[in-house]
């Protein structure tokens, strides 16, 4: 014990004034015997520890300082986007969920080919299952269920891949909008995990190559500060706040679109939302006769400026969850799936690109415009940048934007920046989409 307390004493002074520290737990999964514990709590006041402290990550009480305040209920495997809102006995969206995500997410392309091997890369075996997890995790097979039935059999490894890109990006954001809409019945969720010590098909929200996924959009858009959102447990529209001021006079707008971008309905609402808060701005329609895939398009205005987008590809037919089947941590099966099957038949769009690119001091800066001029829904936009020299990704980078989708009519203005002192040449733009055909540019900067 002694050991123990100076090993803890060292920790805390190295750690006690930084600025991203907010909590110190002394125990991981479970917390430590009452002894130890007490031992801890007595280093922690000697040292002068400023910040609260926990005594695991698990709900687990002791009989020292008694609850925790926070669970480790998981889920870790693939679970559909109203999990989080139906959910109340475990990850779902109360409470403090200190690690948890949506599971497996797959990796570009380009990454792939950069651990796989060639000869392995289609049909899915045990070298792409080498790169899952441990233990309960060692094969992707819950996701790819998941994408069958939800999105229908892959034809092939890019169509595989374009679907697991959507697939990743509404249950990361499902997730995040959640806990943000629940606030604060739920006080704070943990992404399980930012990213992986080795390639990797599961628990990263960009990979081991640094090329961020759909995930990591996903969860970007879910935490915009101002962020108009859809809830899957109940069909409402709700506008999450995370400033601390208060907004007077904004108008939220959902448009209903068919898999064939008709429009088929839309409601709009003028409302005040104060500082820190949530609110439901109004439910949708149940509607008949649309299409069994279709579009959700949300907006957000403030004297008539965009603050906040959102689209969403939704059934008409909803996910079910099976909740006498949990399998503890893991993951709840599924006893009927969404019919998101439409996607496949989606019209092929054609989109105009247009990029310059600049040097801001020792930051390269690519601007990018894409528009959508035809009458098909330009689905899952994915911008890269290569190095021309090598073809691999430019990283890290850092776009405002990525993994999005516009609707007739709509353009798109998005950014990327990455460290000029790295020679790549000039720059290699590709554009691909769900259903657009594959543009490329070289960039030069001025």
């Amino acid at each position: 014990m002694t050991i123990a307390s100076a090993s803890l004493a060292d920790q805390i002074t190295r750690l006690r004034n930084h600025p991203s520290v907010f909590v110190w737990l002394y125990g991981s999964d479970n917390p430590p015997p009452a002894n130890v514990e007490t031992m801890y709590l007595q280093t922690l006041k000697d040292k002068h520890w400023p910040n609260p402290s926990l005594s695991s990550a698990s709900a687990t009480p002791t009989t020292v300082t008694g609850a925790s305040g926070v669970k480790m209920t998981g889920p870790y495997d693939y679970v559909p986007p109203n999990y989080w809102l139906t959910d109340t006995t475990a990850g779902g969206a109360y409470g403090y969920n200190t690690e948890t995500s949506p599971g497996p997410v797959i990796p570009t392309i380009e990454s792939l080919k950069r651990f796989i091997p060639a000869d392995h890369l289609w049909p899915i075996d045990e070298y792409w299952n080498y790169h899952a997890g441990g233990e309960r995790f060692t094969t992707i097979d819950k996701f790819v269920n998941g994408l069958e039935q939800r999105y229908g059999k892959a034809a092939n490894l890019p169509d595989f891949l374009r679907k697991s890109q959507a697939m990743n990006y509404e249950a990361q954001r499902a997730m995040f909008e959640a806990y943000g809409r629940n606030k604060y019945a739920s006080t704070g969720v943990i992404q399980w995990m930012l990213n992986n010590a080795w390639p990797s098909l599961i628990w990263h929200l960009y990979d081991y190559y640094l090329v961020p996924s759909g995930a990591f959009f996903g969860t970007k858009k879910a935490c915009e500060q101002l962020h108009v959102q859809y809830s899957y447990d109940d069909n409402s529209v709700a506008i999450v706040n995370g400033h601390s001021q208060s907004f007077s006079g904004l108008k939220v707008k959902a448009t209903i679109y068919d898999i064939d971008a008709k429009e088929k309905a839309s409601q709009d609402l003028t409302l005040d939302i104060p500082s820190d808060s949530s609110v439901r701005a109004f439910q949708l329609p149940k509607l008949e006769n649309i299409s069994p895939t279709y579009f959700l398009k949300l907006e957000l205005r403030e004297s008539g400026k965009s603050v906040s987008d959102n689209i969403y590809w939704l059934s008409t037919k909803p996910d079910v969850l099976d909740w006498a089947n949990k399998l503890d941590t893991v993951y709840t099966p599924q006893s009927a799936y969404a019919d998101l099957t439409g996607l496949n038949s989606l019209k092929p769009a054609k989109v105009t690109l247009r990029a310059t690119a600049s040097r801001e001091g020792t930051a390269q800066v690519v601007h990018v415009v894409v528009q959508n001029p035809g009458n098909s829904v330009a689905f899952m936009v994915h911008l890269r940048l290569a190095n021309q020299n090598t073809s691999q990704d430019v990283v890290p980078i850092f776009w405002n934007d990525n993994y999005f989708s516009l609707l007739p009519g709509e353009k798109q203005e998005v950014s990327a920046r990455f460290d000029a002192t790295h020679e790549v040449g000039p720059p290699v733009l590709t554009l691909d989409a769900w259903n657009v055909p594959r543009k490329q540019v070289v960039l030069g900067s001025k």
